[in-house]
């Protein structure tokens, strides 16, 4: 039998925080408050006696128990449930209850793909991932298309190593290859042609508003393609050595990120001129990144050791998004709503947020 202390029974626990108010199942999520601290009880079972021992708080997202990785009177982490949904958080201790708060959950809609960049949503609402693959493989698909209702079907093959996707005004799907240096143009249908080649280490696609598209070369080389496929380099950067990841915002700015040697990576913001400047410095394996209609710039990247999405103001202050690990890519859906990628699965999550979108 154990007995809490009185000192401590009238404590009632608060929220005042939740840092970030999205993650993917398994994420970790931060709450600020009062009295989210464990509990001194007191040993009172005659065969065990001496001692006492603490009991931290219960943390309740919807009717899950989340396990409590951390209990201190202010500060208290938890881990989202694999099988969590979006629900209210509340956090229960001796028979008290806090306040309860919206935790958004992300949703799985598609596994068995292989991204290694964002996924991009059509016109009409279909999603496309890639199924990269090895370097050099061929693999049975290069893209699947996701259908409204979930379903998942291919939709591109014989695109080697596909890696970044974009999206024109017609609907006609981009998809680079890192392994032959080549971007393909998809149409409706499912056919494909090579739209331009000659680009090194083609990974990052993003079109501008004068729908002219621009190619991240690994090696160093952001290329930009005119309409009539007229080739101009546009910036070099430092090489990465996984990808770059290219996103426009609402004034035009150019952003990309790419991971390199460095463990304490930028985002750059490059103008239209093609001068280059830096945004923010200090994130960890930047990829995936999008931009929301009021210019802050979303990137798949940890944050002062803590993995997720972070999102970065036009001033340069970054915080947290979307807790989560494994997310190498992100991109904004109408109705507030975001795609994130993991190597292997698709998630969609609420986040009422609207994204910029050119097309």
């Amino acid at each position: 039998m154990v007995r809490i202390l009185k000192s401590e029974s009238s404590a009632t626990p608060r929220i005042d925080a939740v840092s970030p108010g999205a993650a993917l199942p398994g994420g970790d999520v931060e709450v600020r408050g009062f009295n989210l601290g464990a509990i001194a009880t007191e040993q009172v079972d005659p065969k065990r006696p001496g001692g006492g021992e603490w009991r931290r708080p219960i943390a309740m997202l919807g009717e899950l128990a989340a396990p409590v990785l951390l209990s201190r009177g202010a500060r208290l982490v938890l881990r989202v449930p694999e099988e969590a949904e979006s629900g209210r958080l509340r956090i229960l201790q001796n028979g008290a209850q806090s306040n309860a708060v919206d935790v958004r959950v992300a949703s799985l809609i598609a596994t068995g793909v292989h991204a290694v960049a964002n996924p991009v949503m059509d016109h009409f609402g279909a999603i496309y991932a890639t199924f990269s693959g090895q370097r050099g493989q061929e693999t049975p698909v290069s893209v699947f298309r996701i259908e409204r209702d979930g379903e998942m079907r291919s939709f591109a093959r014989g695109i080697v190593n596909a890696t970044g996707l974009a999206v024109d005004y017609d609907d006609n799907l981009y998809v680079s290859s890192r392994h032959e240096g080549k971007v393909y143009r998809v149409a409706k249908n499912g056919a494909s042609a090579v739209y331009t080649e000659g680009m090194g280490v083609a990974t990052g696609l993003a079109f501008d508003a004068d729908q002219n598209l621009y190619v991240g070369d690994r090696s160093g080389t952001i290329f930009k393609i005119a309409p009539d496929r007229q080739i101009f380099v546009f910036a070099t950067l430092e090489p990465s050595v996984a990808a770059y990841h290219l996103a426009f915002g609402p004034d035009g700015t150019l952003y990309v990120t790419g991971p390199t040697t460095s463990s304490y990576d930028v985002v750059y913001a490059i103008n239209r001129d093609g001068d280059i400047g830096v945004l923010h410095r200090g994130l960890g394996r930047p990829q995936g990144v999008a931009v929301d209609v009021a210019g802050n710039v979303y990137v798949a990247a940890s944050l002062r050791g803590r993995r997720g999405v972070a999102m970065i103001s036009p001033r340069g202050e970054a915080s947290l998004a979307v807790s989560g690990t494994g997310i190498v890519g992100f991109s904004f859906v109408p109705g507030g709503g975001a795609l994130l990628a993991t190597n292997t699965s698709i998630y969609q999550v609420g986040l009422g947020v609207e994204g910029w979108r050119l097309f």
